[in-house]
């Protein structure tokens, strides 16, 4: 074990050995190609966070329509309830306790295509989160 670490020794000493004795010009091209690299990587990573900051943005953004959405389906059953309470058996009634059925359930449709938006978004945040680390 030890002759073998000797002997990886030896080598690295052999590397280094070639690296100091490559011409300036070699090293100064290696050094400028790995800049170049980095410089890439940093406005990689740099435009990874900023998709991100936005999809996180429009994330909260899209959570809270969802939740005024919610509070309006909310508020709108609660009239309705109250409405169908009051109004009970007259058949002009039932027309617009159907509209607003329709109204609900339209709002209702809204606020799930809305959570489907945000599971999206997140799985696209979390899929951009995974690209960033890979990078």
């Amino acid at each position: 074990e030890v002759q073998n670490l000797n002997q990886q020794l030896e080598e690295k000493n052999v590397e280094i050995q070639q690296m100091i004795n490559q011409p300036p010009y070699e090293k100064e091209r290696e050094i400028l190609r790995l800049q170049k690299t980095l410089a890439e990587r940093e406005k990689a990573q740099a435009t990874s966070d900023v998709l991100c900051r936005s999809l996180t943005d429009e994330t909260h953004q899209l959570q809270r329509k969802l939740a005024s959405t919610a509070e309006m389906c909310q508020h709108l059953a609660k009239c309705l309830e109250e409405k169908q309470r009051k109004e009970k058996g007259n058949s002009d009634d039932q027309i617009s306790t159907e509209r607003s059925n329709q109204v609900f359930l339209q709002l209702l449709y809204n606020e799930t295509s809305l959570q489907a938006l945000i599971c999206n978004l997140q799985e696209e945040n979390r899929m951009l989160k995974q690209k960033v680390a890979h990078v």
